[in-house]
């Protein structure tokens, strides 16, 4: 059993943004992914035109910015550069193919007992730690609901982490299922690369500009009223954009940046898409009622053939799975109990990194109240 001061499960942003505040701190700590990369998600299921959607100043990982000359909105091929520079600067060295089965805290022993798989030589691994931090992130696991008759579907039926670029789909019948950013931009590439698309629009949702939202950032940081921000943000919209709600797109009552502060929903950055919906060249479409082999009926009653279902509904953690019989931090569906800023911190030394829906903001904030929290225990122990 190798005993270790902090046990860090992932190295995606969340985890190396952990170990490098702790390496800061000169906290010895241990990184465990279970890919044979870091930032995996990205690396290896995001689709190649993805960007960032906010200004790099609201991007950065704790102790290190990005270069001087880089663009605004950093490009994905950027940000995977900038995550392999931060390893190198902080000395992180996480340990890869390695699968973590299960994570149980010790009353006795006063630690978590770890146990994790070599996944290359198979080897079972075994850890003692004072504090565990979970770092795997709400994006463990692509999520594809329920639908009745799916499995009958003949065509390709695949989640959005699996989506590469439009060109494979070129004279294809697409229907994207999700209007969150990954649908949009999804629906928008498809559409422009000759595939026959449609999207499915569930629920309400905010379309903004990049610099719309990035007005409403610079705006909240003066500490300006969210209340105020959200009214000049939906004016300037509706400015831009016009009434959209004749084309299948409702806004929500409460605006953006309060819909995202108290809900973690974030609002659609437009990359084109609300154009080529209004030129008929993206057809919306409500919810799935059931599939009928390539057949999709719509709950209200229209139907249309496609060759290619395209699921764009989000993630869901996974961390249930491997941290056993703890009450104190996580719900049933793996994520924290408590709303943000409360929701870092459970019992016996066990914390989370990049669970409060704040996407890369929250994973910097995170990172640095965590490992100050745990500096102000090992030093508590250290006193006693």
């Amino acid at each position: 059993m190798e005993n270790v001061q902090v046990f860090i499960v992932g190295a995606g942003p969340s985890g190396l943004a952990t170990a490098a505040c702790l390496s800061k701190l000169s906290i010895p700590h241990v990184v465990v992914e279970r890919e044979d990369c870091i930032a995996s998600l990205w690396r290896k299921h995001t689709y190649d035109f993805l960007n960032l959607h906010i200004a790099k100043e609201f991007c950065e990982l704790p102790h290190m910015s990005y270069p001087d000359d880089s663009p605004t909105y950093i490009l994905k091929d950027k940000f995977l550069r900038y995550l392999d520079d931060y390893v190198e600067k902080f000395n992180i060295s996480p340990k890869f193919n390695t699968l973590v089965e299960s994570c149980m805290y010790d009353e006795e022993g006063n630690h978590w007992n770890i146990i994790a798989q070599d996944k290359v030589s198979g080897t079972t691994l075994h850890y003692a730690s004072r504090f565990l931090v979970v770092a795997t992130g709400e994006n463990s696991a692509g999520n594809i609901p329920d639908i009745v008759g799916l499995q009958s579907f003949h065509g390709e039926a695949i989640h959005s982490s699996s989506y590469k670029r439009g060109s494979d789909y070129v004279g294809k019948s697409v229907l994207v299922v999700g209007s969150g950013n990954s649908g949009f931009e999804i629906a928008h590439d498809l559409a422009v690369h000759g595939a026959d698309t449609s999207i499915v629009i569930r629920s309400p949702f905010h379309v903004m500009t990049k610099e719309l939202i990035h007005l409403g950032m610079i705006l909240a940081r003066w500490r300006l009223s969210l209340i105020l921000v959200d009214f000049v943000l939906v004016l300037l919209a509706y400015l831009f954009f016009g009434d959209l709600s004749n084309y299948g797109i409702v806004r929500p009552d409460m605006g953006p940046l309060l819909l995202k502060a108290k809900t973690g929903r974030s609002a659609v950055i437009d990359v084109g898409t609300t154009k080529l919906i209004k030129k008929g060249d993206i057809k919306v479409f409500g919810p799935i009622s059931r599939v009928r082999g390539n057949l999709i009926e719509f709950e209200d009653g229209n139907e249309r053939y496609y060759d290619a279902l395209l699921f764009a509904t989000g993630y869901k953690s996974t961390a249930n799975m491997w941290l056993k019989k703890d009450m104190s931090m996580l719900n049933s569906d793996g994520l924290p109990k408590n709303d943000f800023p409360n929701h870092w911190k459970g019992a016996n030394g066990l914390y989370c990194v990049g669970f409060a829906r704040r996407g890369l903001p929250g994973i910097a904030h995170d990172a640095e109240i965590v490992t100050s929290d745990i500096q102000s225990n090992i030093s508590m122990t250290l006193f006693d």
